[in-house]
Order: structure tokens, then sequence, then C-alpha cells
């Protein structure tokens, strides 16, 4: 069964009341209602002569350094700024109703942890974490020495973002636990990804062929509109809070 009909929110209330286990999967469509600009809407300013793939990829980094650490540093500066909505909060509130309750994000801004989430798979990295890209390991303090990027204090290499770039692998462990909640989730809820990027593209067919309920809200029609179970088009700030109140209730 597919549908878009927003009047099935009460349909899928009885649906996430009668089950136990839970997973959810969001995009960048969830904290663009916080005002965080998309990937691809942050190429403006001083940024819009360059396109993410110039600015997000392992290359990127090694050809110039200092462009990609000033870029990531004027968009946590823009993250900064923006604080969890409805749809964030509605989030924390779902994580405290079921038992085994997931978030998987592919966002790195955040949002999810202010909110009030404890259970969550980061996809693709944390933007306001910094990693050496030498030793892969977590640096959380470093002398300022002027260095742009800085140096990591143990090894003396570049120190980048602790995000996925293009052309990188997800962490094994991080995509066995995605795929593991995926699989063995009883519904899944797809809100505010595009549906494309791969490898979380493919979370909601994991559920789908191990017969999950999979319903979607966004927006916008994604190549996962027609296949979910259930597809509710709005605002997730919207929806979310509508079916969280429905379920304390």
């Amino acid at each position: 069964m597919h549908t878009s009909n927003p009047d099935l929110i009460p349909e899928i209330i009885e649906i996430l009341r009668s089950n136990n286990r839970v997973t959810v999967l969001t995009g960048a469509g969830i904290s663009a209602e916080s005002g965080v600009p998309t990937f691809r809407d942050a190429q403006t300013g001083l940024w819009s002569k360059f396109q993410p793939t110039e600015l997000a990829t392992p290359q990127a980094f090694r050809q110039n350094p200092k462009l990609v650490w000033e870029w990531y540093t004027w968009r946590r500066e823009i993250i900064k700024k923006a604080l969890p909505n409805p749809a964030h909060f509605a989030l924390a509130e779902m994580e405290k109703l079921f038992p085994e309750f997931v978030l998987i994000t592919q966002n790195v801004d955040r949002l999810h942890r202010i909110a009030g989430n404890e259970r969550i798979i980061e996809l693709h990295g944390d933007i306001f974490r910094t990693k050496c890209s030498v030793e892969n390991i977590a640096v959380k303090d470093w002398p300022d020495k002027g260095d742009i990027p800085p140096l990591c204090p143990h090894c003396g290499g570049m120190l980048r973002p602790d995000v996925v770039w293009f052309g990188e692998s997800l962490p094994a462990r991080i995509l066995e636990a995605a795929w593991e909640a995926a699989s063995s989730c009883q519904v899944f809820l797809a809100i505010g990804t595009s549906s494309v990027v791969e490898p979380a593209a493919s979370l909601p067919i994991v559920a789908l062929h191990n017969s999950a309920v999979v319903i979607e809200i966004n927006s916008q029609d994604t190549p996962l509109s027609g296949i979910a179970n259930y597809s509710l088009k709005g605002a997730a700030g919207d929806i979310l809070p509508r079916l969280v109140s429905g379920l304390n209730r």
C-alpha cells in the first residue's frame, strides 16, 4: 500500500503503537527546517564558484587544505546559530516511547543530540569533531600556532573535519550498526532524506525486504515515495509532532 494522504496519520499512529522496534533515518530536510542550508545550498556568497565536490573530497583537501578548512569553519558558524525544531524534539520524545528505537542520521549538525536523542548513529560524522588526516584519530585540543588547517599535536599531520567526504567509505562499525537497525526494525521512518545518497538510500529498502512498515515523511517526492508503505507529504516539523501527540494519548 502506498499513499500520500495525510489523513492517514491516525492509521500510522496505530501502526507505531502496536510495535516496539522503530528505526528512523533523517536527512538534510529536517535540518533545513532549522535554517541549516542543505549541502548544495551552502554554495553561496564567497563559495558560489565552488561545487561541493571541490570542497568535500580527500583530493580537494590534499590540493588545497586551507580552502577546505575555511569552508568547514564557515559552515560550522552557520550551524552554531541553528536550533532544533519541532521535528527534532518530536523524535527525542519518540525515543522515550519505544523499547528499541534507533535514530540514523545523515546530518552532521548535532541537532538531534541537542534536542535530546541518545540512541543515534551518525552516518556521515560530526562537523564539530576534528580528526587527524594521517592517523585517523579524534583530536580535541591542539596548540594554536596560526596554521590553517591546524596540525595534529601527536604527529604533525593536518587536522580535518571528522565527516565522511565524497569518495570515502563509511566506518565499517557505523555501517554495520545502521544495517542491523534497518533489518531488525518493525517500523522504519525515512524523514527529510533525498533517498539518493548511498548507502543511506538502501536502508529503507533493507527494512522493506525484512517486512518492516516503511513510512516516508518529505516535502518532495523521492525515489522512495513510490515503494514506501506510506508517503506523507509535508514538513517534518508539522507531521512528527502530530504522530507523537497521538502516541501520547
